[in-house]
Parts: structure tokens; sequence; C-alpha cells
């Protein structure tokens, strides 16, 4: 199967908005009280930084306003030091990174309308 960075780019936008859409309304207070919604954000965070790392090179050097080396970082984080995973950073990457993440990749996969 040959590499396709536009499923990758595709899969990081699809799963940004789903985190994007999960936190909709939701307080610090309400992330605080949720385990299962601290879990599931770390998962789907964790998925991002790894569509990003399997990006191949010329798309991320075709888009270095795209912070691909602090995405796969985070998955980095995630999966080898899960300990001590930072809920504050957590919270500020889906309220705010995946929006502005979704702003700049979006552009670059293709619609599927005619």
């Amino acid at each position: 199967m040959a590499h396709d960075d536009t499923a990758y780019l595709g899969h990081i936008v699809d799963t940004a908005r789903r985190a994007v859409q999960r936190v909709h309304g939701l307080t610090r207070d309400d992330f605080d009280r949720e385990d299962d919604l601290r879990i599931v954000l770390t998962h789907w965070i964790q998925i991002i930084g790894e569509a990003a790392s399997r990006v191949s090179a010329l798309p991320r050097e075709m888009h270095p306003e795209i912070p691909w080396r602090r995405i796969v970082a985070m998955r980095h984080r995630i999966v080898h030091d899960y300990m001590n995973i930072d809920e504050d950073i957590l919270w500020e990457v889906a309220t705010r990174s995946l929006p502005e993440l979704i702003t700049l990749i979006a552009p670059l996969v293709p619609s599927e309308e005619p």
C-alpha cells in the first residue's frame, strides 16, 4: 500500500474535531470531574500525534506553520510518560491548540464534495 499523507492529515482533522466537539460547552471544572473525558481526550491526542508522525517530510516542510514536532512530542509524552501528564496542558490542547490545528490542516485535506 502506498503512503498516503492525505489519509493521515484527514485522520488528524477528524480526530481533532471529535475532541473539540467533545469539550464544547464544558468548563475546566467539568473536565476535572470527568475521568472518562480525560481518558478519551488523552487517547485522541495520542492518535493525532501518531498520525502526525506518519506524515512524510515534504508536507511537513511545505507547512512549517504546523507545529509537527510539538504534536509528535505530545504523543510521545502520553505514551512514554503517562504518569506525568499535565492536565492543564491537556485542557489547553483540547480547547485552544486543537481548534487552531484544525484551521491549519483542514485546507490540506481534499473535500469529498463534488
